[in-house]
């Protein structure tokens, strides 16, 4: 049987080893991987927006470059008569520079439903570019629609609301069924095949830049006073004659 003074020493023996092991196992805690979940974000809004986009490789695109601010290459890929197929490639920057993944989602969906009111609903790489930077579809019967783009609004220093109200959309709408509003607010007019996109040079777009600062102004130095005219000497006082028989 052992003796309470040992059992007390291999408690103390234990308490000592668990302590000196944990330091060890806090130095090793591998901290969360941030790689990951922005992986999983950008693959969510990419297969959110692939049916707008018209492909994964250019929804992947659009993502990406609206994230990044980088440039944003489309490609629209048609199937001659003889059954080979072309593809024409579209390239722009984002007016806005990087943005974070909710504002990728806004500016995506405000796009879509831009794009959807004009009965738009299986733009071309063209018409997203002008849809997100801004420009004019010119249609086959001779109208043209102006697009201001809502990365050159944003980019100008208008809040996504703004943006939206200007279209007769409400935000929360908008990021709910970007197509659905859009198509409502079509009022069911379908316009003519767009024949040529122009888009609007926005690559230079200012952001609003606060005002330089102004220096003080100096106060003009204020003048001095005049010295004051001395007062003149008194005359000295005549000596008083003296009285006669004094």
């Amino acid at each position: 049987m052992k003796s309470p003074h040992l059992k007390s020493t291999l408690i103390c023996l234990a308490v000592l080893g668990a302590l000196s092991v944990a330091p060890v196992m806090a130095q090793t805690a591998t901290p969360p991987d941030t790689s990951v979940s922005t992986h999983n974000e950008s693959t969510r809004l990419s297969t959110e927006f692939a049916d707008f986009a018209g492909s994964d490789t250019n929804s992947q695109a659009l993502v990406t470059g609206l994230r990044d601010g980088t440039a944003v290459t489309l490609d629209d890929v048609t199937t001659n008569a003889d059954g080979t197929t072309t593809t024409t490639s579209t390239t722009f920057t984002p007016a806005t520079g990087q943005m974070g993944y909710g504002n990728v989602k806004i500016a995506l969906s405000l796009a879509e439903a831009t794009l959807a009111k004009s009965g738009i609903t299986d733009p071309t790489a063209a018409e997203m570019a002008a849809a997100l930077n801004g420009g004019t579809l010119v249609l086959a019967d001779g109208i043209s629609i102006d697009l201001n783009g809502v990365l050159a609004q944003r980019a100008a220093g208008e809040g996504w609301g703004q943006i939206a109200k200007a279209d007769g959309f409400k935000l929360g709408d908008v990021m709910r069924s970007p197509k659905a509003v859009g198509s409502a607010a079509a009022n069911g007019n379908t316009h003519a095949h767009v024949e040529k996109v122009e888009l609007a040079k926005v690559h230079g777009v200012d952001r609003p830049s606060k005002p330089e600062h102004v220096a003080k102004v100096d106060r003009p130095e204020r003048p001095s006073r005049p010295d004051r005219p001395e007062r003149p000497e008194r005359p000295d006082h005549p000596d008083h004659a003296g009285r006669p028989g004094g």
